[in-house]
C-alpha cells in the first residue's frame, strides 16, 4: 500500500552537543520500520526518471520495492549489480541533485529518500548476510589499474566480474582514495569503505600498497609486465592556494592535508603520532563538502570558534544541505559575501588575523553563478590562529609528466576521447576526478564504469575504444 506523505522519513542523527566532542557516525541510520515505510512512499513509475539521474544508472523503482516487499537481500543485489558502494554512495553522494531531484514525488512534496534507503539496504546486508563474494574464474587477461578511489574501485570491480586479473596500485598505505583520507569518520565510516573494499579482494582483485606510478613504476613499465591495459583514477589531490600575502606561514593548512592528518592518520586520537595544530579560532575558505568537513573537524579537535568564509551567499554554497545543516548545528559560523584578502602573521611566523572585503553579488559569471564584486572600503580583520585553504584541487602531475604521450589540459586533467574513458596514449584509459577535476563520489564511479566497458570492448572486439 502506498504511503501517501508528502514527506520523507526524517534521518536519525546524534544529538548536535555530544556529537561535536566525538568522531561517531553523525546520522544512524533508518530502523527496519522506518525503510519499510520510507520504501513504500515509491510510485514505481513506469517511466523511472530517477534513474536517469543516477550516473551508474541504479535500477531504483526496483530495489526500493523490494525493500516495501521486506526483500531487504533482494533490493541489495539488485543495487550491486550496478554499484559495487552501495554503503558509501548512500551516505555521501548528492541524491538531491541526482535521482531524488527527479522523484515524481517531488512534484508534490519531498522525494522518497532514495540515498537513506540504499544506505539502509547496504547495512542491512552487511550484518545479516553470510554471503561471501566468490572469486571469479579468469580469461588470463591482465589489466593494471592506478589509484584506488571510487572510479578505480568500480572499474576494478566490474573488469573482475567479466575474468580480468585485476591489480591495483596505490601510493599511499591504505586502499580507498579520497574515501579514505579525505572523507571524515563522522560522515563515512572508515570500517564502510574497508567492508567494500574486502569483497573486491574476495573476487579476486590484488591491492599493491605504497606504490606511486611515476616514480616506483612508470606506466610504460606496466604493458612490459604483461598488462594489456591500464586505467588511471587517481583522483585530483594538489590543493590550490589563492597566491595572497601570508600563506606560507605557520597555521595555514590545505584542506588536503588538514583532512589527511585527521582522516587517514587519525590526529584525533590521543594516541595517534601525527602532529596536527589544534587552537581555538579556526577560519575554513571555501564552501563545499571539502571545506564543511574541515571545518566539522576543527571543531571535534577542539576550537572554540569556526568560520566559514564564502564569497557568495548561502543560495550558492555548493555544499549539500544535509551537510550545511548539520555544520550550523554544531555551532560552525558562515560568513558569507566575505572574501579573504591576506593572511596577517606574528612576529614569529604564526597566523594571528586575516584581512577579509565584503562583497556584492553581480550578475552570473561563466559559472551560472552571481558573480562576487568588491564592496571598496569595507575591509575589515578577523583574528585567527589557523586558516584552511578550501577552494579545490587539481590532479598531481607526477603520472603526466612521467608519461610519454599522455596529453592532458591546462588544469592537468588528462584529456580522454569522447568520454569512453581513452586516452591519447594506446591502450590506457582514465576517469573521475583526474579527468574532470574535483567532482562527486559517484560521477568518478561512472567513469570507472564507462571506463571499464570500453576496456572489455578493445579488448574483445578491437573497437575503436
Amino acid at each position: 500500500m502506498i504511503n501517501k506523505s508528502f514527506k520523507k522519513n526524517p534521518m536519525p542523527s546524534q544529538n548536535p552537543e555530544k556529537r561535536i566532542h566525538n568522531y561517531d557516525e553523525v546520522a544512524l541510520g533508518y530502523t527496519y520500520a522506518q525503510a519499510i515505510d520510507e520504501a513504500k512512499r515509491c510510485l514505481n513509475c513506469t517511466t523511472k526518471p530517477c534513474v536517469q539521474g543516477c550516473p551508474v544508472g541504479i535500477d531504483i523503482p526496483g530495489f526500493i520495492k523490494c525493500v516495501a516487499e521486506e526483500n531487504i537481500e533482494g533490493a541489495y543485489h539488485i543495487i550491486s549489480d550496478f554499484s559495487m558502494l552501495p554503503a558509501v554512495c548512500g551516505r555521501v553522494c548528492p541524491q538531491e541533485i541526482q535521482c531524488e531531484a527527479l522523484c515524481v514525488r517531488k512534484h508534490m512534496g519531498e522525494a522518497v529518500a532514495i540515498g537513506y534507503l540504499e544506505r539502509f539496504v547496504a547495512d542491512y546486508h552487511a550484518k545479516n548476510s553470510a554471503s561471501i563474494p566468490t572469486p571469479i574464474p579468469q580469461n588470463g587477461i591482465k589489466i593494471a589499474i592506478v589509484g584506488s578511489g571510487p572510479a578505480s574501485l568500480t572499474c576494478a570491480n566490474d573488469l573482475a566480474k567479466m575474468g580480468y586479473h585485476i591489480d591495483i596500485y596505490e601510493a599511499l598505505h591504505k586502499p580507498g582514495g579520497v574515501l579514505i583520507y579525505g572523507i571524515p569518520e563522522f560522515r563515512l565510516p572508515k570500517a564502510v569503505v574497508d567492508s567494500e573494499i574486502d569483497n573486491l579482494k574476495k573476487m579476486g582483485v590484488i591491492i599493491y600498497t605504497n606504490v606511486i606510478i611515476g616514480k616506483t613504476l612508470m606506466i610504460d613499465e606496466l604493458f612490459t609486465m604483461g598488462y594489456r591495459a591500464v586505467f588511471i583514477g587517481t583522483g585530483a589531490g594538489l590543493p590550490k592556494f589563492m597566491g595572497i600575502p601570508g600563506e606560507m606561514l605557520n597555521g595555514v593548512y590545505s584542506a588536503n592535508e588538514y583532512l589527511t592528518r585527521v582522516n587517514l592518520m587519525k590526529a584525533y586520537e590521543a594516541s595517534s603520532e601525527t602532529p596536527i595544530h589544534r587552537t581555538e579560532r579556526v577560519v575554513v575558505i571555501g564552501g563545499g563538502n571539502v571545506a564543511l568537513d574541515a571545518a566539522r573537524c576543527a571543531i571535534r579537535l577542539g576550537a572554540n570558534e569556526v568560520s566559514i568564509i564564502y564569497r557568495r551567499s548561502m543560495k550558492e554554497l555548493p555544499a549539500r544541505c544535509e551537510e550545511v545543516v548539520h555544520a550550523q548545528e554544531e555551532g560552525i559560523i558562515f560568513r558569507m559575501q566575505t572574501n579573504l584578502q591576506k593572511i596577517i602573521g606574528d612576529d614569529y611566523g604564526f597566523v594571528k588575523s586575516i584581512q577579509c572585503v565584503e562583497m556584492s553579488l553581480g550578475e552570473p559569471d561563466s559559472s551560472g553563478r552571481a558573480r562576487p564584486i568588491e564592496k571598496t572600503g569595507s575591509e575589515h580583520i578577523i583574528d585567527t590562529d589557523l586558516v584552511i585553504m578550501a577552494i579545490g584541487t587539481t590532479p598531481n602531475p607526477l603520472i603526466s609528466q612521467s608519461t610519454n604521450a599522455l596529453e592532458t589540459d591546462y588544469k592537468g586533467c588528462i584529456i580522454t576521447k569522447d568520454n569512453f574513458g581513452l586516452t591519447s596514449k594506446d591502450m590506457v584509459y582514465a576517469g573521475g576526478d583526474v579527468v574532470t577535476g574535483s567532482a562527486t563520489v559517484i560521477l568518478a564511479m561512472g567513469a570507472g564504469r564507462i571506463a571499464a566497458q570500453a576496456i572489455h570492448d578493445k579488448i574483445t572486439n578491437n573497437s575503436i575504444y
